[in-house]
Formats: C-alpha cells, sequence, structure tokens
C-alpha cells in the first residue's frame, strides 16, 4: 500500500527538488518526457550516440564522490523521493500515437517503459546529492518484483498519472513502489500497482555502491518498510526453492507423474507411444519465437539497451503467444519475478523465446526467455526471464508437458500463476 502522507507532497516535492526549470513546468508536475531528460542530466549521460565513449570517461572521474560506507551518508525520507508524473494522451495526439495500439487501447509495452524510466528517478531522487552536478551512483533495474492489473481498459485518449516512492532500501539495493490511474468520467481510477527493485553501481556500472539509509517518518511507513523485508525474504526463499537449483516438491512430482500417466496409450502400454489428451496442447507446440538487432536508439543512459525496451518486447511477443494459443484477445492480469541477469549491449543479437507454460481455466501462464547471441564466438547468455499471466473470456485447452525439462517449466509457471492468484486474492 502506498502512504497518501507521502504522496500527497510529491508533486511539489518534485518542484523543489529538480526545479532547474525541467522538472516542473509553472508548478506542473513532469512528463514522461521530461523525466527521461532529468535522468540524463543526472548522469551525464550524452544524446549523441558519436559521444558516449566521452561520455563514459567523464562518468569514471565521478568515483571520487562514492561513498566507502553507507554510514557516511544522510538519511532520506520517502517524501524525498516520491514523484508525480503525467502522461498527456488526452492533450497531445502525437504521443496517442505513439501509445494507441490495433484494438483503440494503450501499449502495455510502453507502460513498461514508463514505469521502469519513472523507477530509476524515484531511486535517484532518493540518493540525490544537490552538491553534486551530476550523480556517482549508476542506478539499474535488478528486478521487477510484481505488477498487479486493477483496470482492464486503459484509455487511449484520457491522460494518465504516476505517483511512486522509495519503499525500502538495503545497503546498496532499493525498492521503489509506484501506482497509475487515469482520468476518466471526471476522476481518476486505479490501474495498477508496481514494485521494482533497483541495485546502485559505481559510475562504471561495475561494482556495488552504498545508498543512503531510510529514515522512516510514522508507523505507516514503518509498515511499508517492513512489507519491503516481507519481499526481499520472499525473493530469497524462491530463489532457494527454484527449480534450476532443488528437486521438486512430493506434490508437485505426483502432479507431473498424473500429467504423464495421461498421456499413456493404453493399447501399448509403453513409455515411447503418448496420446495427447482430449481439449489439451503439447507445450511444444504452444511457444514463439523473435529476435531483435539491439540499435543505439533503444540504448540507456548508461549506453547499454534500455531495460524498459526489453520489457515491451518481451510483453509483446508474450501477448502475441497468448492470443495464438487461445484465439482471442488476452487481457494481462499481472507481471511476475522479471529478473535482470545481465546488460544487454549496443549491437548484440537478442533471441526472444516465449513459451505457453500453464494453463488453469480462463488464464494462461507466459515465460518468456531471453539471451544474447554473440554471433563470432556462438555463446548463448540469458539476460532476462519473464513471467506473465493472462486472461481471455473463454475457458481454453490444458497444456502438457512431454520432457522432464517441460514438466520443470509447467512446475515453475503453477508456481508462478498460484503466487498472482494469492496476491489478488
Amino acid at each position: 500500500m502506498f502512504s497518501p502522507r507521502v504522496l500527497k507532497s510529491a508533486s511539489s516535492l518534485m518542484c523543489r527538488g529538480f526545479s532547474t526549470g525541467q522538472m516542473c513546468r509553472q508548478g506542473k508536475a513532469p512528463d514522461m518526457a521530461e523525466v527521461r531528460n532529468r535522468l540524463r542530466e543526472i548522469v551525464g549521460a550524452s544524446t549523441n550516440w558519436k559521444d558516449h565513449q566521452q561520455a563514459l570517461a567523464e562518468r569514471a572521474s565521478l568515483s571520487q564522490y562514492l561513498a566507502q560506507s553507507q554510514d557516511e551518508l544522510p538519511a532520506k525520507t520517502m517524501k524525498d523521493s516520491a514523484i508525480e508524473a503525467h502522461l498527456p494522451l488526452c492533450t497531445q495526439p502525437a504521443l496517442r500515437e505513439k501509445y494507441l495500439n490495433y484494438h483503440n487501447s494503450v501499449r502495455f509495452g510502453r507502460i513498461l517503459e514508463d514505469l521502469d524510466s519513472l523507477a530509476v528517478l524515484i531511486c535517484y531522487s532518493h540518493t540525490w546529492n544537490k552538491e553534486l552536478k551530476r550523480s556517482p551512483l549508476s542506478i539499474v533495474t535488478a528486478l521487477v518484483d510484481k505488477i498487479d492489473m486493477r483496470k482492464n481498459i486503459i484509455y487511449p485518449d484520457c491522460d494518465i498519472k504516476f505517483t511512486g516512492h522509495v519503499t525500502w532500501v538495503g545497503k546498496t539495493s532499493i525498492e521503489a513502489k509506484m501506482h497509475m490511474s487515469q482520468y476518466h468520467d471526471g476522476a481518476y481510477t486505479d490501474v495498477l500497482d508496481a514494485t521494482f527493485v533497483m541495485v546502485a553501481r559505481d559510475p562504471e556500472n561495475k561494482r556495488a555502491a552504498f545508498i543512503n539509509p531510510l529514515k522512516l517518518e510514522s508507523p505507516e511507513e514503518d509498515a511499508i518498510f517492513q512489507q519491503g523485508e516481507i519481499n526481499k525474504t520472499r525473493r530469497v526463499e524462491l530463489s532457494t526453492a527454484s527449480l534450476l537449483k532443488v528437486a521438486p516438491t512430493d506434490e508437485g512430482r505426483t502432479l507431473i507423474h498424473n500429467l504423464f500417466l495421461n498421456t499413456l496409450d493404453t493399447r501399448t502400454v509403453s513409455f515411447r507411444s503418448r496420446i495427447l489428451p482430449p481439449n489439451s496442447v503439447w507445450m511444444e507446440d504452444a511457444k514463439m519465437k523473435g529476435l531483435e538487432i539491439c540499435h543505439p536508439q533503444e540504448r540507456n543512459i548508461f549506453n547499454r539497451i534500455f531495460g524498459g525496451f526489453l520489457m515491451r518486447k518481451a510483453y509483446e511477443l508474450g501477448w502475441a503467444n497468448a492470443c495464438a494459443f487461445a484465439g482471442c484477445r488476452p487481457t494481462l492480469v499481472a507481471v511476475d519475478d522479471i529478473v535482470f541477469r545481465k546488460p544487454v549491449e549496443i549491437g548484440s543479437l537478442l533471441l526472444l523465446s516465449s513459451q505457453v507454460c500453464y494453463t488453469e481455466g480462463m488464464h494462461i501462464q507466459v515465460r518468456v526467455h531471453t539471451e544474447v547471441l554473440d554471433p563470432l564466438t556462438r555463446q548463448h547468455s540469458t539476460t532476462n526471464v519473464f513471467h506473465f499471466t493472462f486472461r481471455v473470456e473463454k475457458d481454453i485447452p490444458a497444456i502438457v508437458p512431454q520432457s522432464y525439462g517441460e514438466s520443470m517449466l509447467y512446475l515453475d509457471g503453477k508456481r508462478h500463476f498460484d503466487e498472482t492468484m494469492r496476491s489478488q486474492g
């Protein structure tokens, strides 16, 4: 939950903290273009690709301003990082065209890009040292913990408002929560809540860097912080229980064995003879692939590929996969547990692979795996894994794994689906 006390003053705090003309126009909250411009100012990023090497060299000199311990840094409050930003779809037709999709709604992939940019600025607001012209920190997205949809319809011609602030900090990592609402029929209504986890690195993005501690000013803020601690513990437990590290539970093994028994041909009773049950689809037949050449246009302020761009591409492929599988247009229910394992360099070949890994009733769980391919060495390196939960307006076929690897994807998809249903229930 967000603190109304914190968010109530978000606009004024934004203007007070970053009001050198760029972040507020006549007292108004910034739009998303101004958010990105401010990020470039904070880091000292070049707007021209040809100057990026010089900009990187200049950033290296900022290492002298890094704190040697967290104790050296002043504590910041939740209000210090509170931000409000707007997406003026109502008044800017050219902007509306960028966000419009074929179904006369808003491209959710674009919203993911905006959330990523805003999360970074929120964290820079928390760590901002007004005595320095540029921040010595490189703040990058570590993972998207959760995005829960509160409303399925996003109107393409109504203004959108984003609010958010830091809710938890460790020594080098920060949790930022954001809320998105849309102005319709004379009032703002809730659309989504998002939780991002960011990490602070040195100016060259090579090692971890310390960040300001968080000062709690009320019991409500203490409860928000404690929820951040719970989120951290949950992430550690889920990582420890990953099927890539440990065997499935007894319950999981029984589920997979029953699925296997349901596919046996009773006439031959052979392990090699498998029959697809009624109203089912083999997992192998429920995938979709994509390729992106990573051009400089999609770079972030650190001259790597923008994390929001990766999320947008993964979401659009996952949505297309769910649409083709169900035979109708799906709506997003949640985005869950997106881990950024390594940065994607400019010029990389980015391979995307989407897989429907679990279905239940009207819901489809999709996993998108992205990796970079070095065309010279032919080596593949995983960069991200994305999890999306979609819903359609009809019952859909069951997904059936055949191999052991597919069975692990099935169990992992079921786990993510169950977590989503619990959080929304």
